[in-house]
């Protein structure tokens, strides 16, 4: 799974990709490389890269964003267990991925990613996966997310708009 990021204020230029992992080939890498050059990847269960780390944490503007590929998470997809690697990160956004199952979502003031998977490939835990990307648009303390999923042969866009909240300042 792939998210990009814009954060410079650049229109289509993207500065960022993080992926969730699994990228298997070396070719995959050169071409997201070519796509940004700030690209944050993940080792997923699947890849052969043991350079990939297992976790990391990225700033991006005002947002620390944590990456994992999620077949460390159990039970898989689990939203609670996915929340305790969040606050071991303590990170604002966190991206996961391994069930291929599309999710985004506010809980507790924080937000969490799962991009499915672009190519909609196979998973035990998802039925007829839905090839997917998310988007992001991170501007001061405002992230937008475009969903892009294909159903039924229909590119379909959601937008989820998230703010991070600002602590008071004291005077």
């Amino acid at each position: 799974a792939v998210v990009s990021t814009q954060s410079t204020g650049v229109p289509g230029k993207i500065q960022h990709i993080l992926c969730t992992g699994n990228l298997c080939l070396r070719e995959t890498h050169d071409y997201l490389k070519n796509i940004a050059s700030d690209v944050h990847i993940v080792r997923g269960d699947f890849d052969s890269n043991t350079s990939y780390p297992e976790q990391k944490v990225v700033t991006v503007g005002q947002f620390k964003i944590g990456i994992i590929h999620g077949h460390q998470v159990v039970p898989w997809g689990d939203h609670d267990a996915i929340a305790t690697i969040r606050r071991q990160l303590d990170v604002d956004v966190m991206i996961s991925g391994h069930t291929h199952k599309l999710e985004a979502y506010e809980k507790e003031g924080k937000f969490y990613i799962n991009p499915g998977s672009v190519t909609g490939a196979y998973s035990p835990l998802e039925r007829d996966p839905v090839p997917a990307f998310i988007l992001m648009d991170i501007q001061a303390n405002s992230l937008v997310t475009y969903v892009y999923s294909l159903t039924n042969e229909e590119m379909e866009v959601k937008k989820i708009e998230f703010k991070k909240s600002v602590p008071d300042r004291e005077e």
